[in-house]
């Protein structure tokens, strides 16, 4: 196989891991979407504090506060793979119901970084992030579409 076979493959395995996760966050399904992390995994997530280390009962707790299924939709994801690390960029659309009936309809930025790991992709990284005003307000930024 060729350098750049080989390129296209991881970066069709990643899609694939990538939306193996989806489905899982989708199902709400924890064991599911922990499977696709490295056991390094870290996370800067929208929600405080700066840096998470979700674990398979965090996230349950976290489904647990939505009545739907978690729709979400990626837009203009890029990959780039070089060796055994990789790295995707785009837009993600957050889409459900909570447990409160507030509606969530949300477009946020997410990075992830990937590790090969005993020949499989997994998520090492993740950062998400919305813009926010800069009005002096600060108020998050959470009515953007792309």
């Amino acid at each position: 196989m060729n350098m750049q076979n080989g390129k296209t493959s991881d970066e069709a395995r990643i899609r694939n891991l990538i939306d193996q996760r989806a489905a899982a966050l989708h199902a709400k399904n924890a064991e599911g979407v922990v499977a696709c992390r490295t056991p390094d995994y870290v996370q800067f997530s929208l929600a405080p504090p700066l840096t998470h280390t979700t674990d398979a009962k965090n996230l349950s707790a976290w489904f647990a506060t939505w009545q739907s299924p978690i729709g979400s939709e990626a837009r203009d994801l890029r990959i780039a793979v070089s060796g055994d690390t990789a790295f995707s960029h785009g837009l993600n659309r957050m889409t459900g119901t909570k447990t409160d009936g507030d509606k969530v309809d949300l477009w946020f930025r997410e990075t992830l970084c990937f590790r090969k790991v005993d020949g499989a992709w997994k998520i090492a990284h993740e950062h998400t992030s919305v813009p926010f005003h800069m009005d002096g307000s600060f108020r998050a930024a959470i009515d953007l579409k792309p």
